[in-house]
């Protein structure tokens, strides 16, 4: 299998002045994707606008999306019942080794379960997404998934 995914970035801060001005150039972007408008920034940590996504937060919602994705397919292949899921995700951005890079990504998924869906069989499931995220196998960064799960309400019989 092979698929070929593309971008296109602007710089769209020149407008504001060329970078002749190391401390005061925008880092204001704007990126297309698949025909939607993304209107970025650098983190605000680097003098960039905290109203515009960075790329650290999309490096975060990737990982996360991905394993998300890869779950809830697993799982509907394996008929377990998945009535939500929602994922409060963390990256770190540190210094490792003299380099700046993220280092870890620490995904915290709460998986609402049918309520006949066995919880030990879902933990196994989110074990093998983690393992089969293309996402996450391509980053340096360590990946930690730490889940929590719940039954959907029994209805009142």
């Amino acid at each position: 299998m092979k698929e070929i995914f593309s971008s296109h970035l602007d710089w769209i801060g020149a407008r504001h002045g060329s970078t002749a001005d190391a401390s005061g150039f925008s880092r204001n972007l704007s990126v297309t994707v698949g025909g939607r408008l993304l209107a970025m920034s650098s983190a605000p940590a680097f003098q960039g606008d905290e109203g515009r996504i960075n790329p650290e937060q999309l490096f975060v919602a990737a990982i996360s999306a991905c394993q998300a994705l890869t779950f809830l397919a697993i799982a509907a292949r394996k008929q377990v019942e998945v009535v939500s899921y929602s994922d409060d995700a963390e990256g770190w951005l540190e210094n490792v080794d003299g380099r700046l890079r993220m280092s870890r990504v620490v995904l915290r998924p709460r998986i609402v379960l049918g309520r006949t869906a066995e919880q030990p069989l879902a933990q196994e499931l989110v074990e093998r997404a983690h393992g089969q995220c293309f996402i996450g196998n391509s980053v340096t960064a360590a990946v930690t998934i730490e889940p929590l799960f719940e039954h959907a309400e029994r209805s009142a019989a």
